[in-house]
Order: C-alpha cells, then sequence, then structure tokens
C-alpha cells in the first residue's frame, strides 16, 4: 500500500536541490532512509559514491562486494558500512539520484517551455541519454551510472522487500517523474485515460530497449552504435504520440 503522503511525505516533492554553483557542485537530498550518513556531506561518502560506479559498472551487482569497493578506495570495509547498511541500499540510492538527475534536467530543460509537446520531446531524449549533460556534476560519472540504471536497476524494485522499502519511501523519486511525465502527457491529451501508465511504461522502455539493442537484440526492433542512443528516442516518441493520438481518434 502506498502511505508515503499520510506521512507527510509529498511523493512529487521527494528530492531537492542545492548548488552554491551548479557547474560546479549539485546536491541532490534523497530519502535518509536510504543511508546511514548522508554520503553527499563529506569526502569520504563522495569517495564511496565515486569509487562504487565504476565498480557496478563493471561486475554488476551480484559480484560487487563493499570489500572490493573498499580496496579501490584505498579504505576499509568498514568505513563504506558507516554510510550504507548493505549493497542494495547502495543501488537504490544511486538509481533514486539517477531519477532525481532526470527530474532536475527536466526542470532545467522546460522552465520556459509552455508547449506540452515540445515539453514531451525533452522529456524523451533526457530519459534516453541524461548523461550528456555530465558537466552538471563533479563526482558521480553519468555514463557509468547510466549504464548501472539499464542493467541493474530492475533488481531495486523486483524484490521481496519492495512493500516494506515502498512505505520507507525509497522510490518517491521514481514515482515523482512518473508524475510529472504524466502531467505533460495530460496535458498533450486530457482525454488520454492511462498517463500514468504511459508515463512509467515510457520510463521503463528507455531503460529497457537499450539493454535488448545491446544485450538480446532480438526483444527490440532499434541498432546501438558507437554509443548513439538517437533510435531509442525514436522509438519512445513513436510510442507516446501514437498512444496519445489514438486516443484523441478514440474520443
Amino acid at each position: 500500500m502506498d502511505t508515503e503522503q499520510s506521512r507527510g511525505n509529498d511523493p512529487k516533492k521527494p528530492a531537492g536541490f542545492a548548488s552554491a554553483a551548479a557547474s560546479v557542485s549539485l546536491k541532490i537530498q534523497l530519502n535518509e532512509n536510504l543511508y546511514l550518513r548522508d554520503p553527499q556531506e563529506s569526502r569520504l561518502g563522495k569517495s564511496i559514491i565515486t569509487h562504487s560506479i565504476p565498480l557496478l559498472d563493471k561486475l554488476g551487482l551480484e559480484e560487487f562486494t563493499f570489500k572490493k569497493l573498499a580496496v579501490q578506495m584505498e579504505s576499509t570495509e568498514a568505513s563504506v558500512y558507516r554510510y550504507f547498511a548493505n549493497k542494495h541500499l547502495l543501488l537504490v540510492y544511486l538509481s533514486s539520484y539517477y531519477w532525481a538527475w532526470i527530474r532536475y534536467r527536466i526542470e532545467i530543460e522546460n522552465h520556459n517551455i509552455a508547449d506540452p509537446t515540445e515539453k514531451l520531446e525533452n522529456i524523451l531524449v533526457i530519459l534516453v541519454d541524461v548523461a550528456r549533460h555530465q558537466k552538471d556534476n563533479d563526482f558521480i560519472d553519468m555514463s557509468a551510472l547510466h549504464r548501472i540504471v539499464v542493467s541493474e536497476s530492475a533488481k531495486v524494485y523486483h524484490t521481496k522487500l519492495v512493500d516494506k522499502e515502498n512505505r520507507q519511501g525509497f522510490f518517491l523519486v521514481y514515482k515523482a517523474l512518473c508524475w510529472q511525465i504524466a502531467e505533460v502527457l495530460s496535458a498533450i491529451q486530457p482525454a488520454y485515460p492511462f498517463p500514468k501508465a504511459l508515463a512509467s511504461s515510457l520510463m521503463q522502455m528507455a531503460k529497457d530497449h537499450i539493454y535488448y539493442a545491446l544485450h538480446l537484440p532480438r526483444l527490440t526492433d532499434i541498432t546501438l552504435k558507437d554509443g548513439d542512443f538517437q533510435p531509442a528516442v525514436e522509438l519512445l516518441r513513436h510510442f507516446a504520440f501514437t498512444q496519445l493520438k489514438g486516443s484523441h481518434k478514440a474520443g
């Protein structure tokens, strides 16, 4: 059961952004239940995030351990456990950071845009390839984090603890982004009956079809070459606008 609102948490505002100079350092405030200490508040915490991303990207969650991370950091395993209780929570944290970063980029890109169709066009590009804005972050490799989200993020939600973690607000960022996109879809076509379902499908497709194209090509119709994700953008665009246009005809 979804109980965040009853506990005073607003799913539409799960993460805050604070930056004295966005081109130098940006802090994204995430749910405090995800960590024991906020890793963005110390040099050691940032080092954990900085080093965990390429290691997770290289090994995958199954082979990744805090012991291996500590070796990469030239620190101790105990120091990592002071920030995260286990590697699953670290993955949830990194996934939440990624989706919060996408929300931030959408807000920046669409700040002065009134046309919802143009907003959706920007959203689809950002969903597929937010790493193009890596320059705004000084300690996270967004390209590597994008690869982690593509290959590992299903393990964030598909667990036996999902209901408990949902009650703790672990997925507020993801849901807030879904609602944000759904509002744009509804602005384009108010008669469309399933805006949240379409929004979550677009978010899922942005990950899954990149993964399929790279590893299971018979499950998709797109081909990716030389890091060009434009075919995935075209897929999302076709799916989104076909759905909205079909709803208009049905109405």
